[in-house]
């Protein structure tokens, strides 16, 4: 680079804020500066993204593949690392599939994906396992991330997007509820726009069991217990429909269900809701007049509801209240998911999942089968049928039914609840073949370590949290022998014998094959190019042609169940997985910090932000401090019926009694996923992290 600069966008959450590589006296001679270029964000960066160079260039990165030298799967003792070539390493982990798959068959190989890789490799990915491999095991730790919601929106509206609305409208909005997101943490630069709203005289309700950064921005925080959202929103739904509150033209002409919703919150009275929550009466009345009275509103949810075996029926009732005040389809108003992930909305969307393929299309459909068959040159019956979800694969491997698996930009070891089932299922498969930058705590029970690309070595689109499609260029070229994942995945079809279905003559060819296979889906990219994307720095999808313009305000007209309705859905709150008792009297629920992402893959190796947060502290509130017996330097032993780990402790009134909060961007001795429940949603397969009951215990060094 000679004078100028190298435009990218931040590889972290799904804000995907434009950034430009300057010439200075940062890491390679570069220094990240936020870009003016890109509609989000408005020109800002947050702390993650200003440092976001330093782990691509990071001297601890591996530069060439790697084998095992010892023994296979479940041996005790795999060796250290040997480098390999990539012929070698490729024709290694080729002949050990082969070998697997001809003595248990097909399936006995699953993948595992992540929604932080590019639209382009999440697609390669899908057809890799249902073209390649001829494996229907296949998933990715956005299953931990969105599902919830996903399955909410669909069942609702009949399509998932992230925000049904553009970011641009959430000034316009006279009332806004954040329900468990924690957006001045995890979005940051998402911020400015609620507080454009609030400067313009809105009203924003937080609700969570954590007084957080967002909640200290906000007219009213309510702190809510860990698994009482359904319970709150009856209470407003109850004051919505008794005090005839609710739009009644758009019900009636835009809705199903209204009788069922009469029906589910009948019981929940606000006066009850105080009963069974501790929320006071006139609060539940203050808000549900509020929101149902504002001119426009928008309501914004995350994974502090959603990650709970009752996440899907929470999210489904703030959608109710979106579609019960007519707050949906129009200027100023709309439902929000706010996704996780850099592209946790595009990753859910090409056929990365289990039970789908390209465009967001069932993988049980008979027509969207023969559809993309189609593009992929092969038969309809040759594409496998659904597999299960990211939790269950490795419940799978511990079971012996899968023997292999591939896992491609994520780390599932410290991502995945009750963890120590993940780590005794990875060590059982005979093959494990991870592509990443690190020698993360899921690589260092590999068999095969293969060094894939950063976010700025990769040119390829992601898809932002409100569905915005946008390219993002290759910035710096591959160091030492690693490749782009893409190539990766090619270059494995190939010794596979299935190279002519990965025959790609650049990234671009394989982003012209994904919109082809989207075509007609709801995920409809068939109008893009990367040109166009390029002239006009996104394009919000559906996109079905060429002339169309995108598709920025979802439901102005009509809903996507055929009869163009969307559906309310009653709900009757249900008890979490687990609950407390005399042995386990808290609740243990987890997040994010601002310094720290995921699992800490890329954070924990960027100096500036692991000194802000070096190791995971536990929040506990002073009453549980207490009874602890709390003294000056004592830590916390939290013990759950899985695992007992010690952590630093914080006593802060900032947290509901009842709740100790820990952040889960560790592995190892400070993995709080060790601790957390598996149990999972029915229908979206979400692992119920929020929620598990835990008992505290005081911990003094000698």
């Amino acid at each position: 680079m000679s004078g100028g600069s190298l435009k990218s966008h931040c590889c972290f959450c799904s804000m995907q804020c434009g950034l430009e590589l300057v010439q200075g006296e940062g890491e390679a001679g570069l220094v990240v500066k936020p870009s003016p270029d890109f509609p989000v964000a408005t020109g800002r960066l947050c702390q993650k993204g200003l440092h976001s160079l330093r782990h691509a260039v990071h001297p601890g990165r591996i530069a060439a593949p790697m084998r095992r030298t010892g023994g296979h799967g479940g041996d005790a003792d795999k060796g250290p690392w040997r480098t390999a070539d990539w012929d070698e390493a490729l024709s290694g982990i080729a002949d050990r599939i082969v070998d697997i798959q001809r003595r248990f068959g097909p399936d006995a190989v699953a993948v595992f994906g992540g929604g932080s890789l590019t639209n382009e490799v999440c697609y390669l990915l899908g057809k890799f396992a249902r073209v390649a491999l001829r494996t229907k095991y296949i998933d990715y730790n956005g299953r931990y991330c969105m599902s919830s919601a996903a399955a909410a929106s669909q069942l609702c509206f009949g399509l998932d997007r992230g925000l049904t609305m553009p970011l641009s409208d959430i000034p316009k909005a006279k009332y806004i509820i954040l329900a468990g997101t924690n957006i001045a943490e995890c979005q940051p630069t998402m911020m400015p726009y609620l507080l454009e709203a609030k400067k313009r005289g809105a009203v924003i309700v937080t609700i969570d069991p954590r007084n957080t950064m967002t909640s200290k921005s906000a007219d009213l925080h309510i702190r809510l217990q860990p698994g009482f959202d359904s319970v709150f929103v009856n209470g407003l739904i109850h004051v919505i429909l008794n005090e005839k509150l609710y739009d009644e033209s758009f019900v009636r002409e835009r809705t199903n269900g209204l009788e069922q919703l009469f029906e589910a919150v009948e019981p929940f009275s606000p006066d009850r809701v105080e009963q069974y929550t501790g929320i006071y009466a006139a609060v539940v009345r203050t808000v549900a007049r509020g929101f149902a009275k504002a001119e426009t509103g928008v309501v914004l949810t995350a994974r502090g509801l959603e990650q709970q075996v009752n996440g899907v029926e929470h999210a489904l009732n703030y959608m109710n209240l979106c579609l019960l005040t007519g707050k949906i389809g129009r200027e100023g108003c709309g439902f929000g998911a706010v996704t996780g992930q850099a592209n946790g909305q595009g990753g859910r969307e090409h056929g990365q999942k289990a039970d789908q393929l390209p465009g967001y299309r069932s993988i049980e459909d008979p027509a969207a089968r023969e559809h993309v068959a189609g593009v992929w040159g092969i038969a309809p019956e040759d594409i496998p049928g659904k597999g299960v979800s990211a939790y269950e694969l490795f419940q799978k491997a511990d079971a012996g039914e899968i023997k292999a698996m591939i896992v491609l930009g994520s780390n599932p070891l410290v991502s995945s609840p009750n963890s120590r089932v993940v780590e005794r299922a990875l060590r059982k498969l005979e093959l494990l073949v991870v592509v990443d930058l690190f020698e993360t705590e899921t690589a260092q029970l590999a068999d095969w370590f293969l060094p894939g690309s950063s976010f700025l070595e990769a040119e390829g689109t992601m898809t932002n949290l409100e569905g915005r499609v946008f390219h993002r260029p290759r910035a710096l070229p591959s160091p030492g022998d690693s490749r782009t994942d893409i190539d990766i995945i090619c270059s494995l079809a190939r010794r596979l014998g299935r190279g002519r279905y990965f025959d790609y003559a650049s990234t671009e060819s394989v982003f012209d094959e994904l919109c082809l296979a989207s075509k007609g889906g709801k995920a409809d990219y068939s109008g893009l190019s990367y040109a166009r994307l390029q002239s006009e720095r996104g394009v919000f999808w559906p996109c079905p042609s060429p002339d169309h313009p995108g598709t920025p305000l979802l439901f102005a007209d009509r809903f996507y169940h055929p009869d163009g309705k969307a559906k309310l859905h009653g709900i009757r709150p249900m008890k979490p997985a687990e609950t407390t008792d005399a042995d386990y009297p808290y609740i243990l629920t987890t997040g994010r910090l601002g310094n720290h992402y995921l699992s800490g893959v890329q954070t924990r190796r960027t100096e500036p932000l692991m000194k802000k947060s070096p190791v995971p502290v536990a929040e506990i509130h002073p009453s549980a401090a207490e009874k602890l017996r709390m003294r000056p330097g004592s830590r916390i032993r939290i013990t759950s019926r899985r695992d007992s780990l010690v952590f630093e402790a914080k006593i802060t009134d900032n947290i509901h009694p009842t709740t100790v909060f820990v952040p889960f961007h560790w592995g190892g001795e400070l993995s709080i996923n060790r601790l957390t429940n598996d149990a999972l949603h029915p229908v979206s397969r979400m692992p119920e992290f929020k929620i598990c009951a835990v008992r505290l215990e005081r911990v003094d060094d000698e």
